[in-house]
């Protein structure tokens, strides 16, 4: 077997198996942007005993029950407020656990980060076969 072959191949497959999670992602983040429900959240300091960093948002789902969205270290980098600031959250009527925040670039970040790694290897393969 043709080594330029075998290398064409791995990266097509590599870019294909990075796109499915990028149409994905991207669907989910569109299905929630036209249909999910929008509510305001609370930012909250974690407690003191977690030793992760960043805060928590609370909010109230569509049945009045409490939740907590983490929104992980990375949410200043996504919009967060400071502590006590409040944000929107947006979540499927079905699924209040998988809440996201109301930002582009919350919603938007992990299909584009899918996205660039697809066209990363795509790339590697043109680029590597010329």
């Amino acid at each position: 077997m043709n080594a330029e072959f075998v290398l064409r191949a791995l990266c097509t497959g590599a870019g294909l198996g990075f796109l499915l999670p990028a149409l994905g992602t991207s669907s989910a983040a569109a299905r929630l942007w036209l249909h999910g429900l929008r509510v305001t959240g609370v930012v909250a300091a974690r407690a003191a005993d977690d030793p992760r960093r960043g805060a928590v948002v609370v909010f109230r789902d569509h049945l009045g029950r409490d939740r907590v969205l983490d929104p992980g270290r990375y949410g200043p980098l996504c919009g967060l407020p400071q502590v006590g600031g409040q944000v929107t959250v947006v979540f499927a009527r079905a699924r209040p656990a998988a809440a996201r925040l109301w930002t582009p670039r919350h919603l938007l970040a992990p299909p584009f980060g899918w996205f660039l790694c697809s066209a990363l290897a795509f790339g590697t393969g043109v680029m590597a076969t010329a």
